[in-house]
């Protein structure tokens, strides 16, 4: 596994400041043992297209919680034949899944934020750690106006939660303004669910549609008061 310093990632922040160049040195130095992971969101979009253009032959992931939108499995399809690409769909522990519906019921996210966060954590966190144990990078579609919890993020970053491996967030400087207009300039497929009035996309039973005004967040665990909510793929120990 290909070891970073902090030294080594305050230089590539000095050096490279674009997603292109981003992309372009992930493509040189950590394919491919380097992934994006998409939860074919409006930034994934993205993202992906620009990796693609760089190198056709980069890795893509996502999380299959069984409790996705019809409209997320359809965009999957309908990206994976575009770019003529295989996602790697990642499942969680069937056991692990049984023995918490089992105790705690099939809804338990509405009954607590310790059930919500179980069960975040056995559909996306175990099956996310179990990829990123084989990698020596992951790719994002962090962005800093997304939440508080983000506003320090850079585009390379170690992932101190993930033994040290590198954390590429190529778009992390965009608004939701420059990914809208990224998708309609370049004609992209995106997730229906965006025309919706979902500018985030998560499990179908933890996401609502905004209301005008709202953050764009807002629709994600909407029952849960407070923000800076995120699911546990994204946070760092350190």
């Amino acid at each position: 596994m290909t070891k970073f310093t902090q030294k080594q990632v305050d230089d590539l922040n000095s050096k490279i400041k674009t997603a292109e160049e981003a992309l372009e040195w992930v493509s040189d130095n950590l394919h491919p043992k380097v992934a994006k992971a998409s939860s074919f969101g409006a930034e994934d979009a993205v993202i992906m297209d620009i990796m693609l253009k760089i190198n056709p032959k980069f890795r893509f992931f996502t999380l299959d919680t069984g409790r996705l939108p019809q409209e997320t499995y359809d965009i999957m399809d309908v990206v994976s034949k575009k770019y003529n690409i295989s996602i790697e769909v990642l499942f969680p522990d069937t056991k692990q899944v049984e023995d918490m519906v089992k105790e705690k019921g099939v809804n338990l996210f509405y009954d607590s934020i310790d059930n919500r966060k179980l069960c975040c954590e056995v559909r996306k966190v175990h099956p996310m750690n179990k990829m990123l144990n084989t990698l020596d990078g992951w790719i994002t579609g962090l962005r800093r106006d997304q939440t508080k919890n983000r506003k320090n993020v850079t585009i390379f970053q170690l992932d101190h939660g993930h033994d040290e491996i590198l954390k590429i967030n190529p778009i992390i400087d965009w608004s939701w303004d420059q990914i809208q207009e990224y998708i309609k300039k370049n004609n992209l497929p995106y997730n229906s669910l965006l025309d919706q009035g979902y500018p985030s996309v998560g499990c179908e039973p933890c996401t609502r549609a905004i209301k005008p005004g709202e953050d764009i967040r807002a629709g994600r665990w909407w029952w849960e008061q407070g923000g800076n909510k995120e699911c546990g793929l994204h946070i760092d120990p350190v």
